[in-house]
């Protein structure tokens, strides 16, 4: 069975984070993958750049600035949401690529930004093979916008787009709605995340007749598991005796991320302790008063692509604190359980499948501030009495390890090739 990927990046994000573990979590089970990309990033010879000459490179440039350029006019010229949605206006043709034909299974995964159109998806569609459609974010069942939100435009027809701040109905995210309506009767499986994205698929009127699974991401349980807390500590010179938060982001500023709840609620938690330290890992960008206003004592360790660095963080962590507005999985959730740290998160999408409340960590209720303080105060009055340690690890090999994500992934292959 010889399975293609296909994703704009090969680690940079973390669909493509996402993708990458998984292509290798597959290959360990012996299966022949490939993955084919906009931008590679390391020297794996199963990743392969569609940029294979200067004329291709010069393409991809123009593919991406064009696409924003559309978005950014569309906007008024308004940049705030610019990369809060995609188009596919522009984009590849790769249905004579080597790795197409040679293909069983075609498996897509984030796709945006200048690697493929919808016009080249729509000639995937036709290409014959089983396609599988992994998605790490809404766009597949929305018109243009990666999260769409409390809009629920998508379930009937997109229009009046308030990521374009418009209010017409036949705006660009209804014309884009309106060329996307091909996936209606394509040959494309989705898989989701989570239940909760499955949920939307299921509502939306761009997806709702297409068949869908649930297969979460996967993790490398011998990359990401249990070390001594005092050691990690002392690496990275935290205080033993202070109870310490840990939060991560690939931007720690962007609002689908929720700070500003985790802000608020350390005022709470203030009131009720003074021996908190707040340790946070990713950009912040172009926000140079982000960090202020905080009550707590606070680290900041900017971007960390080392990943063993990372899980350091999570053995010196007492609680990691997801505050998200929406997270279609959480990988960082995962990462922190299989280290054996417990988690504190909101009650609204993909984090649902993951924190089994009080056992493993704590579900707030939704962007209820005082809630989520409760539960990081939960966590660590009850750290030392109740086990959990055992209870994250037990969920993550239970559910995340990559062999047993591989074998879903693999049986799925095989019906559709059937």
């Amino acid at each position: 069975m010889k399975v293609l990927f296909l994703n704009t990046s090969e680690i940079t994000g973390g669909a493509a984070i996402a993708a990458n573990r998984l292509m290798k979590a597959l290959i360990d089970n012996g299966i022949d993958v490939k993955t084919l990309v906009l931008n590679k990033q390391t020297n794996d010879a199963n990743v392969i750049s569609i940029q294979s000459s200067f004329i291709k490179r010069q393409l991809a440039r123009l593919n991406f600035l064009w696409e924003r350029w559309v978005i950014f006019v569309n906007n008024r010229f308004d940049r705030k949401n610019l990369f809060k949605v995609s188009i596919a206006n522009t984009g590849f043709d790769i249905s004579e690529h080597p790795l197409v034909k040679d293909a069983d299974i075609i498996n897509i995964h984030w796709i945006n930004q200048g690697f493929l159109s919808l016009k080249s998806i729509k000639k995937l569609t036709q290409s014959g093979k089983p396609l599988v459609w992994t998605m790490h974010d809404m766009w597949v069942c929305t018109g243009i916008c990666h999260y769409a939100w409390q809009c629920n435009n998508h379930f009937e027809q997109c229009g009046n787009c308030f990521f374009l701040n418009s209010n017409k109905k036949n705006d660009l995210s209804y014309k884009i709605f309106q060329k996307k309506q091909f996936l209606q009767k394509s040959n494309i499986h989705l898989v989701a995340v989570s239940s909760w994205l499955k949920n939307l698929v299921e509502k939306s009127a761009l997806t709702k007749s297409l068949p869908v699974s649930v297969i979460p991401n996967a993790i490398d349980g011998s990359l990401f598991s249990p070390l001594n807390k005092q050691l990690a500590r002392k690496k990275f010179s935290f205080p033993d005796e202070k109870k310490i938060i840990l939060m991560g982001a690939a931007k720690l500023n962007d609002p689908i991320k929720g700070f500003d709840y985790l802000r608020q609620a350390l005022s709470l938690i203030k009131e009720q302790r003074n021996d908190i330290l707040l340790v946070l890992f990713g950009q912040i960008k172009a926000c140079d008063s982000f960090l202020s206003n905080l009550d707590v004592e606070c680290v900041f360790m900017n971007s960390i692509e080392d990943v063993s660095l990372i899980v350091q963080l999570y053995a010196a962590a007492d609680v990691t604190v997801v505050p998200s507005n929406y997270e279609t999985f959480g990988q960082t959730l995962i990462e922190s359980m299989a280290c054996g740290c417990p988690v504190v998160s909101f009650d609204n999408s993909g984090q649902t499948d993951i924190i089994d409340h009080k056992i493993n960590g704590y579900l707030a209720k939704f962007q209820n501030t005082e809630d989520l303080a409760n539960g990081i105060l939960w966590i660590l009055n009850n750290n030392e009495t109740l086990n959990f340690k055992e209870s994250c690890i037990k969920k993550v090999q239970d559910f995340y390890l990559k062999d047993r994500i591989a074998e879903q992934y693999i049986r799925l292959y095989k019906s559709l090739l059937k």
